[in-house]
């Protein structure tokens, strides 16, 4: 019995951890910015197992009866929590109410649990050594989950069938439980009873899930959704409708297939035309592909290096023919190098490992700084450690934000260029998906001019370039800050920068 006891503690911590874990991810797919969502699910999770820790005072007899209903509980509670999170943030404005109230019943829950097991046990074992292995189990269980949920569950199986599985967990756990106590019948057949209908109501959400994931998304977005992933660093979602193709991640929109030539168009063809005769390209991010295949239109190019984070991005782009017909098949081309790492430490490590590899021109594609981890590539640091990876008269194009609905912000990315000592020179251009969208081009010693960009482009073309680095007076020049990796100003001024223009 004791050592049974021993792994339902294992087992009862990697739940618990998990269906934090579970609140957390929803939380930053849903409202962004992960450091905050993740800090006070965190917080909010540990002092309400602080409150069931302390209730459990007041549990005096029947304890493992008491154990196994508050396993039950659990594994229902924990098992439907993505999906409930999920339908709550698709049918109303409860989320946060639910998120938090959600985290804190279940830590309440997994609070009591633990001084239970251990009073249960302590008839046999003395207390030194019980609760040394009680805790050793419980920190180990909290390790499980964290390489489990990242590695596995959440590529996997994906946040729903994550919550019910390790659901489907406690209520196993309960169930066996009653086999290892003496009770009367009637309370060991009414527990069982409980715990085998809530082995069937989380088999039944199990198979459910696929379904009632899809229908919840169908009334999240405002197409058909073809295709719904996740990897440990994101959520992606594909959707279609008529012509139109359109790329989310976490929630936000990458491109629409009606109009992203013109995004990638302005994004590349500025920086090659500036230096006229480009043979190495990096790109950075743009997994999708796109902006490779604007790059491959120039014919002097021998090798483009794309260094995107997210493989499970890159292998869409790379496999799913709908989505290859849009790159035209960029990604396999023989002039193409994928490198699937993060862009800082990749920059970082070619530094330190002393690269001579330097690149005529780089063209940097990353999400909006929504967040601190994304908000890192856009410091001075990190342009530090670009410039180094170009060439003499290596120029830099990076999309930076709308300069109409974040201007803010925009003009914060191109202070904190120039504080590198680069020359930069801000444009935009009016995409519809998006509005009207900032790119910055910036290098040691621009060109006055630009040379002739490949025909056949359908948005740009030498007339035209010129005209997208005049700005009018309502998204004219601000002073900022400098973005900075250890105070990332950037990541607050998007922020509020977009909380206004709701607000209007």
């Amino acid at each position: 019995m004791q050592r049974v006891l021993f792994v339902s503690a294992l087992l009862i911590a990697t739940c618990g951890l998990v269906y934090e874990l579970v609140a957390g991810a929803m939380a930053s797919y849903l409202l962004g910015d992960s450091v905050t969502q993740f800090s006070l699910i965190i917080g909010v999770y540990l002092s309400a197992m602080g409150v069931g820790s302390w209730l459990s005072r007041y549990i005096d007899r029947g304890l493992l009866s008491r154990f196994v209903e508050i396993e039950l509980a659990v594994a229902l509670i924990g098992g439907f929590e993505a999906p409930l999170l999920f339908a709550a943030f698709v049918h109303g404005d409860l989320f946060r109410v639910l998120l938090f109230g959600l985290v804190s019943l279940v830590g309440i829950l997994v609070g009591l649990e633990l001084p239970l097991l251990i009073r249960i046990l302590e008839r046999n074992t003395s207390l030194k050594e019980l609760v040394a292995r009680v805790l050793f189990l419980d920190y180990i269980g909290a390790l499980a989950a964290s390489l489990a949920f990242p590695l596995l569950a959440l590529p996997k199986l994906g946040l729903f069938r994550t919550s019910l599985v390790f659901g489907l967990i406690n209520a196993g756990v309960a169930l066996w439980t009653t086999f290892l106590f003496e009770a009367a019948a009637p309370v060991r057949n009414r527990l069982r009873v409980m715990s085998v209908a809530t082995l069937a109501v989380l088999i039944g959400g199990l198979v459910a899930a696929g379904p009632m994931e899809r229908k919840l998304q169908a009334q999240l977005f405002a197409d058909p959704v073809v295709l719904s992933q996740a990897s440990p660093y994101q959520r992606v979602i594909v959707t279609h409708h008529d012509q139109d193709t359109r790329l989310f991640l976490n929630g936000a929109l990458q491109f629409s297939s009606l109009d992203e030539y013109r995004y990638h168009e302005s994004l590349v063809h500025p920086a090659l035309a500036a230096h006229g005769e480009v043979a190495r390209v990096l790109v950075l991010g743009g997994g999708d592909g796109m902006a490779v295949r604007e790059v491959l239109r120039w014919p002097d190019v021998e090798a483009v290096t794309l260094v995107d984070l997210d493989p499970l991005v890159t292998e869409l782009f790379t496999s799913r023919p709908e989505l290859v017909a849009l790159n035209e098949g960029s990604l396999s081309d023989g002039r193409v190098t994928v490198v699937n790492a993060d862009a800082f430490a990749w920059l970082r490590d070619a530094r330190d490992q002393g690269s001579t590899e330097r690149y005529d021109a780089v063209i940097v594609d990353f999400p909006d700084p929504s967040s601190y981890s994304v908000g890192k590539l856009y410091t001075n640091h990190f342009y530090r450690l670009l410039r180094a990876r170009m060439a003499a008269d290596g120029v830099v194009a990076l999309q930076a934000t709308s300069p109409l609905f974040s201007a803010d912000a925009f003009w914060c990315i191109v202070r904190t260029l120039e504080s590198e000592a680069l020359e930069v020179r801000p444009y935009h251009a009016y995409v519809p998906a998006f509005g009207e969208w900032g790119f910055v081009l910036a290098g040691a010693d621009l060109p006055d001019g630009f040379g002739p960009v490949p025909e056949g482009l359908r948005f740009l073309d030498r007339s035209t370039l010129g005209t997208l680095f005049s700005f009018p007076p309502d998204m004219g020049r601000r002073d900022g800050p400098i973005n900075r990796l250890d105070n990332q100003v950037l990541v607050r001024l998007y922020e509020s920068d977009w909380k206004r223009m709701v607000e209007r």
